[in-house]
């Protein structure tokens, strides 16, 4: 692509364009789990610096998303799932995304440090460089550990949260992080067995491409039986209680038997039917989160009239 067909392609970027390169539905995800680590902790935290912490961390997971959106634009290129995105398809040039990147992590650290606390801010300035360095440019290309190893960029807001209210760390904020950090590999290995072409073209590492789809199911079942020991736990810790407790227990005991269903799964039956069961996984593992953090909320709201919690 010449100079000037570039400049043309980027005259077609709008606002629309400009706010995919921050991957929005992950920073929902980011904004849910980090305004529940807030809203959990003990500490109080007026309504107008709890709104502007979520604000820049929301920035700051955006950050992260066009930084990866930049550096991933190759990868991008070849899998039917990404390559109508921004950067791989000629709307929005790589130094743009690249600029964007690089301004709202100093934006979002720098206000998350005035509006709330400096820890806070600098462990959002290491989620970034996690996300975007360890995880992007170095864990993605290198090894199928990639989702397990860099999952914790994505479990450390409701650890930021947390930070934000009480300005350090506890058993309840490392509760919550490995929650998220431990769902992840399972949550993207149910993608990876439908997208399993996807990877192998753009030649990215991941388990279904090194070691097939057999042994991802054996890796998404032995995740499934981890995490759950974990997630019931925070139903014990000052953030929970029996709305929290039942929900989870439930949920994982879902979680186990889908694990279970795709590690007894043939190959030859998921091809055959699309892989339904495993696309049913992956979504439900979407609910599983959502439930999880939604429940902590819930007895967070109800704790003041003497409902939620122990």
């Amino acid at each position: 692509m010449s100079d000037l067909s570039a400049l043309d392609h980027n005259r077609d970027a709008g606002f629309g364009d400009y706010l995919a390169l921050l991957k929005p539905r992950v920073m929902s995800l980011v904004v849910f789990t980090a305004a529940v680590g807030l809203l959990v902790a003990p500490v109080g935290v007026h309504p107008y610096v709890a709104f502007t912490a979520i604000l820049f961390i929301a920035l700051g997971g955006g950050a992260s998303g066009a930084l990866n959106m930049w550096y991933d634009a190759d990868i991008d290129a070849v899998m039917r799932r990404t390559k109508s995105r921004p950067v791989p398809a000629g709307r929005v040039a790589p130094s743009e995304a690249l600029g964007l990147g690089l301004a709202l992590s100093g934006i979002s650290v720098v206000m998350l440090g005035l509006a709330a606390n400096w820890f806070a801010a600098a462990f959002l300035a290491f989620t970034i460089f996690f996300y975007a360095v360890v995880y992007t440019m170095w864990l993605k290309r290198s090894t199928p550990q990639n989702i397990v190893i860099g999952g914790a960029a994505g479990a450390f807001p409701p650890m930021i949260g947390w930070a934000v209210a009480t300005g350090g760390i506890s058993v309840e904020s490392v509760l919550m992080f490995l929650l998220i950090f431990l769902w992840t590999p399972p949550h993207f290995w149910a993608l990876a067995l439908f997208m399993n072409s996807d990877y192998t073209e753009a030649k990215v590492p991941m388990l279904t491409v090194t070691h097939g789809r057999r042994a991802t199911r054996a890796h998404i079942l032995a995740y499934t039986l981890i995490l759950a020991p974990f997630a019931v736990a925070t139903g014990f810790t000052s953030i929970g209680g029996p709305i929290y407790l039942v929900t989870s227990v439930v949920l994982n005991a879902m979680f186990i038997a889908g694990g279970w269903t795709l590690w007894r799964r043939p190959e030859a039956a998921a091809e055959a039917d699309k892989y339904k069961a495993e696309k049913q996984v992956f979504r439900f593992s979407l609910l599983y989160l959502f439930l999880h953090f939604g429940a902590l909320l819930a007895e967070a709201a109800l704790r003041p009239w003497g409902l939620g919690g122990w």
